[in-house]
């Protein structure tokens, strides 16, 4: 079990013990936990990373799109509420999917009733009478073989490839497991008839801070980190001696040990020496950026639902979110906020569209989706974040590998997600960044033990 959070020592002389290359939730962790010196270098302002939150004109929202609390472990469910203290509310899951124009409970194999008799009968008849073979190779054989055609592709396979922006069988299967799971017969039968069976019961309730957005949650660990750098972009990273220097073009910072939460692709480019190989493994790894469009109204007449799922390919967003189901105050009273999510690369056309083109976009669909109404909008913000979703394709896994398996030769340890370039969650992260910590506690005891010498 672990315990609370340790504490970072403060910076003795002019070389620190570890330097950490990210001030987000896994960089953050990562020092809070450590029990030797250590400085956290980050290139914005303020730290945060993805789980940044925007305040404004009495607006709540989290930056990079939603972030609840929710895992399988619930040791990680408990360690984030403690750290959250008496701000924390806990709320249930109220998603749906806009499906032909009907609001169909969520998951979709949950909420059969919801459509009409023929897309129901398709979904369950081809999920029972299901002849497809195991997947060899692809997501999309995946999804094919254990929900059958009729749910393959109503829902996720459209879904999916406009999340990823890529076809559904360029989609590798490791990141799969556990992310996407096998509903038992007897619930998809109940939900066709119109009993009521609920799916991905992990994420039904949930946790958020009560003020102040996901943002709190690194908050609570940045308390306990005393050097952290703003403003301090990761330019070039070499050796020196027995240590490392890391340099933003204008000052020098030199440590014992380096581990990085930057993404992955910015730490070979500022890496001095790094193989020709290993800089095309890492140019290979596909990722999407983020937009997310946030929209305040003068009404609170939003449903209470805490998010849509879009599979239709002629809306642009993906995904819908509710702030204030989050967390009443994330709204003002009498006033109501919506967020679209929308996932894009470079020449996709939605990349090349100014932020005024996105909002109008986003404002007609919220239209015709009966959710917002133009005379009500009070409030509006585009933020577009580079490394939204990690693609974990085909080659990724091979890629990857070969890249990873570098640094740590080398002595730099990979955590987070950018870093690790893996569809993780705030939980995972954080599990992963304490055990980081735990290893380089470890190392430093064992690196003042005495040394038995024979006579």
């Amino acid at each position: 079990m672990w315990k609370g959070l340790r504490c970072a020592g403060l910076n003795r002389g002019n070389r620190v013990a570890i330097g950490i290359l990210g001030g987000g939730l896994a960089g953050l962790t990562i020092a809070a936990h450590l029990e030797r010196d250590c400085e956290v270098l980050e290139k914005e302002s303020r730290g945060g990373g993805h789980c940044q939150t925007v305040q404004e004109q009495g607006f709540t929202y989290d930056a990079g799109g939603p972030h609840i609390i929710f895992s399988r472990n619930q040791e990680m469910v408990d360690y984030m509420v403690a750290l959250l203290g008496d701000n924390v509310h806990r709320a249930r899951r109220g998603n749906k999917i806009f499906y032909k124009g009907r609001y169909v409970k969520y998951p979709f194999e949950n909420g059969l009733f919801d459509l009409d008799p023929e897309d129901r009968f398709e979904c369950l008849y081809h999920y029972i009478k299901n002849d497809y073979p195991p997947p060899k190779t692809n997501f999309k054989e995946w999804i094919y073989h254990h929900f059958g055609k009729g749910l393959a592709e109503k829902y996720l396979i459209p879904y999916n490839e406009k999340i990823w922006n890529v076809p559904a069988e360029e989609l590798g299967l490791e990141w799969v497991e556990g992310r996407v799971p096998k509903p038992p017969i007897e619930d998809v039968i109940k939900a066709a008839v119109g009993v009521e069976t609920e799916g991905y019961t992990h994420q039904l309730y949930f946790h958020y801070p009560a003020h102040g957005g996901i943002e709190s949650l690194p908050l609570a660990m940045r308390a306990c980190v005393h050097n952290l750098v703003p403003d301090f972009n990761v330019d070039r990273v070499w050796r020196e001696g027995n240590g490392w220097c890391v340099s933003n073009g204008q000052s020098t910072r030199r440590y014992d040990a380096l581990v990085s939460t930057i993404p992955i692709q910015e730490l070979a480019v500022a890496l001095d020496g790094t193989p020709p190989e290993i800089l095309t493994a890492v140019g290979a790894l596909r990722y999407n950026s983020l937009v997310t469009v946030s929209i305040g109204l003068d009404s609170a007449r939003l449903p209470d639902y805490t998010a849509i799922y879009v599979p239709d390919p002629e809306v642009r967003f993906h995904r819908l979110s509710f702030p204030a189901a989050f967390s009443p105050h994330n709204a003002p009273p009498g006033q109501s906020i919506i967020q679209a999510e929308v996932t894009t690369n470079p020449g996709d056309g939605t990349h090349e569209m100014s932020d005024e083109e996105l909002l109008a976009d986003v404002l007609n669909d919220l239209q015709d989706m009966d959710l917002v109404r133009r005379s009500e909008v009070c409030y509006s913000r585009v933020l577009r974040t580079k490394y939204g979703y990690v693609v974990q394709n085909d080659d990724c896994r091979r890629y990857l590998q070969r890249a990873k398996t570098y640094f740590e030769q080398i002595g730099i340890p990979l955590c987070g997600r950018v870093a690790e370039f893996e569809y993780i969650n705030m939980d995972v992260c954080i599990e992963r960044a304490r055990k980081i910590a735990d290893r380089l506690n470890r190392e430093a005891l064992a690196a003042l033990a005495p040394v038995e010498v024979q006579v």
